[in-house]
């Protein structure tokens, strides 16, 4: 009997986490447990939202709340809607709700402060400011299940604040945009690969490794490398960087096209 209430105890606490898109044509990601969820960035329209929640079987009816971590389309074209068809909440900083065109400002939305924690029922949302070229963009570590998730993209380099936040979490959507030799060597006009490269532009394969390497803890276990360019990256190219790590950590690449696999911890 006391082998039972464990195991379904297990279940009930157990936390669910998915990339549905991710990529310069899309973002964004799932976090929750068995009750509720919240999404990271909704730069997917209503739609192929819909569309991947039903290929990974996740259910629309547990999300509670999507927040907002700057205001570039690809991380907020399908906030209106979205809000509107499920009846949720879009949390926006101050700074970039006012930035955001009308189109992508949801009618049912909310402020948070990057620094404050903010908690829906059973998660607690901790934002962080982070190094793009947005008006006000931030990463998060979400508290759920006594699981931290961290999501961290779109950053243009590995200042203290990520790195102390990184080190506190088991399992993290991390950034690995770009492959410095084909960024450099390609086809991009100078000033955009200046762009990319910039402390306010994306991490590389080799920014998202040091961090790896200098500062995850013991408890990190689940890596899911994100936001990786179609131009400039490949994943043959992000497996053989990472390769050295793949009995250490479990490294899932995810994609712009399709949701990933629901991972569970």
């Amino acid at each position: 009997m006391k082998a039972t209430f464990f195991i379904s105890l297990q279940k009930i606490n157990m936390t669910e986490i998915c990339a549905l898109a991710s990529g310069s044509n899309g973002n964004c990601y799932y976090i929750g447990n068995k009750e509720e969820a919240i999404l990271i960035d909704i730069g997917i329209y209503y739609k192929r939202l819909i569309e991947r929640l039903n290929e990974t079987g996740l259910d629309k009816n547990k999300i509670k709340a999507i927040f907002i971590s700057h205001e570039h389309t690809d991380h907020i074209q399908g906030a209106r809607i979205t809000s509107k068809k499920l009846g949720i909440p879009v949390f926006y900083t101050k700074k970039t709700y006012h930035k955001c065109y009308d189109k992508n400002k949801a009618d049912n939305f909310g402020f948070f402060e990057t620094g404050t924690p903010y908690i829906i029922n059973t998660i607690k949302i901790h934002s962080f400011k982070k190094n793009h070229d947005a008006i006000d963009p931030c990463s998060f570590r979400i508290e759920i299940g006594g699981n931290n998730i961290g999501v961290m993209t779109d950053i243009g380099v590995t200042d203290e604040t990520l790195q102390n936040e990184f080190s506190k979490c088991n399992a993290v959507f991390l950034e690995s945009n770009y492959d410095e030799d084909m960024l450099m060597n390609g086809l991009y006009p100078y000033h955009l690969k200046q762009r990319v490269s910039s402390n306010k532009g994306h991490l590389s394969n080799f920014q998202a490794l040091n961090l790896i390497e200098q500062f995850a803890s013991p408890q990190l276990k689940t890596i899911l490398l994100s936001h990786i360019s179609a131009v400039n990256n490949t994943h043959e190219i992000v497996k053989e960087t990472y390769k050295h790590l793949k009995n250490k950590y479990h490294i899932i690449l995810t994609s712009r096209n399709n949701a990933g696999e629901i991972i569970s911890i």
